[in-house]
């Protein structure tokens, strides 16, 4: 069990939907993936708000409509997605009154957005971690958090992709090397 430290934040890192259905998540099989992280992200969200003195702040990815923000982005496997105006929270998970919204162009929500600023504004030092995709954006996002000298704390059963299981094992496993114990279960919260 962990507790959570008084200087602590939750960031849910790309918990959003679209009106656009990209068909990353077909068949049975991922459509289960899905369910479980939803259902992680749920729980997460609503132990860290009934603690009500932990900043949650909510990353969403939104790119332009004319495209002009995606840079070297769409030079890989990903097509056009998380357009401004196809974008939109997941409602479960969705910001609250009182809660922080980052929107980002990039994959770290560090990279070029005010997070840094908000972080040290409330004397942040240790960030909890879920959110899409583990490979990807939550991956990018820790290793910045490591950078800037945060204590990352990532929930693995709360972190969510398409990608095969082995490759967002890999990008845990990259977390973990760069601080020991910073993957942790959801099951693993518990309340001072």
């Amino acid at each position: 069990m962990i507790t959570i430290p008084e200087n602590s934040a939750l960031i849910l890192v790309d918990v959003q939907d679209s009106k656009v259905q990209v068909p990353l998540y077909d068949g049975e099989y991922q459509q289960k993936r899905r369910k479980f992280y939803h259902d992680n992200v749920e729980k997460v969200t609503r132990y860290f708000r009934a603690l009500k003195n932990i900043p949650i702040i909510h990353i969403i990815e939104l790119h332009r409509n004319d495209l002009v923000d995606f840079g070297r982005e769409l030079d890989g496997s990903e097509g056009i997605h998380c357009l401004e105006k196809d974008s939109y929270f997941w409602e479960p998970a969705a910001p609250a009154e009182g809660e922080y919204v980052i929107p980002k162009r990039r994959y770290s929500a560090f990279f070029g957005t005010d997070l840094e600023i908000l972080l040290r504004g409330l004397g942040v030092k240790h960030l909890f971690i879920c959110g899409g995709m583990t490979d990807i954006c939550v991956h990018y996002t820790a290793v910045d958090a490591h950078q800037y000298n945060y204590h990352v704390h990532v929930l693995k059963e709360a972190c969510g992709t398409h990608s095969p299981e082995e490759v967002a094992q890999a990008a845990l496993d990259s977390i973990e090397y760069l601080q020991t114990g910073s993957v942790i279960s959801v099951n693993d919260l518990s309340y001072k």
